[in-house]
């Protein structure tokens, strides 16, 4: 018999809940809120009604598809944080009340964490990443670069100092009047588009920090004159645009990624988040690999957004060491790993 966890995911605006068997998946269920769309962004008071309403329907599906009990299960494996505090609550209470009415220890884990371990799950003919390894962590509240030296041992040697690069997107695809959640549009205009067709600015961070509001202004101001000389400026040039803007962000992402690859000299190298379903940064890790020859890790596109069974994967193995939390903990809305 395998250690089955069950995860539980509620940081943001998926409602996820998935059983992972001594590190494999059995089952992933996820649902999404609609109701932000309106809103051009995620609107936290109705994110955690939306997760009080989604998140027994999901944990029963996601037990059910298990083809498992209740009390088939060894521990619940939660994110306590960082991210919208109510929507965390729901979760962690969830949590809470099924561990004590099952009598199953609890397991906390951080949600940056659990982007990692998505790297961690285990499945047929795939390979897991050695140790020590670097790991591109992007998504829309994430910028950094971590090194993993250990399942538990993850240390930040590069962070955004402003906005996070999924951010960028968001609010540059906002400006164009593309729609929420900006990112996969962008990414979808980008492949008709010409990638050299406009130049938006690059900052120049010391070490292996990040910086994307210097990008996000240029790209504002290139609108806004272009503007004034035709109304249809957008209209008329929105997949150059896109791809322009995405070769930028792309651009700025690796070059910190290959510096720090460099000094360290590491050639193991991991991506994780919601950006890394972006296709030109998937393609960026292809050639890492083809050009450099460096070993590279990209997540099945079901592991990139917030879901629960990175939870669960990074939970399973705190389990094997023992590390459990109790009845007292409470999420939090920030920190660092």
């Amino acid at each position: 018999m395998g250690i089955k966890i069950l995860g539980i995911e509620s940081s943001c605006d998926d409602t996820s809940a998935a059983v992972l068997d001594d590190g494999r998946v059995l089952s992933n269920v996820t649902a999404s809120q609609a109701v932000h769309l309106r809103y051009g962004g995620v609107v936290p008071e109705l994110a955690s009604r939306a997760h009080q309403q989604n998140i027994i329907p999901v944990v029963d599906k996601a037990i059910a598809d298990a083809g498992i009990k209740p009390g088939d299960l060894d521990a619940i494996a939660f994110t306590r944080g960082p991210g919208l505090l109510g929507s965390l609550l729901v979760g962690t209470s969830f949590a809470k009340g099924f561990a004590l009415a099952q009598g199953l220890p609890m397991i906390d884990v951080n949600h940056l964490q659990a982007h990692v371990s998505a790297h961690f799950i285990i499945e047929e003919g795939r390979e897991l990443p050695k140790f020590p390894f670097l790991c591109l962590l992007v998504s829309g509240g994430n910028s950094q670069i971590l090194l993993v030296n250990d399942y538990m041992d993850m240390k930040i040697i590069g962070q955004t100092i402003d906005d996070a690069a999924g951010e960028a997107f968001d609010k540059c695809a906002k400006v164009m009047g593309l729609g929420y959640p900006g990112g996969p549009l962008i990414d979808k205009l980008a492949q008709q588009g010409n990638a050299d067709a406009f130049e938006f600015a690059k900052p120049n961070i010391k070490d292996y920090d990040y910086s994307f509001s210097g990008l996000k202004t240029s790209f504002l101001y290139t609108l806004r004159d272009r503007l004034k000389e035709d109304a249809d400026f957008i209209e008329k040039n929105k997949a150059d645009l896109c791809a322009s803007l995405q070769k930028t962000v792309i651009d700025i992402l690796m070059k910190k990624l290959i510096k720090a690859a460099k000094d360290l000299k590491i050639t193991e190298i991991a991506l994780a988040g919601g950006v890394s379903a972006n296709s030109g940064l998937r393609k960026a890790f292809e050639d890492l690999h083809t050009n450099r020859g460096w070993n590279v890790f990209v997540p099945k596109f079901a592991f990139t957004t917030d879901n629960a069974a990175m939870v669960a994967s990074a939970g399973y193995r705190k389990f094997q060491r023992g590390m459990f939390c109790d009845q007292t903990v409470a999420p939090f809305s920030r920190t660092i790993i």
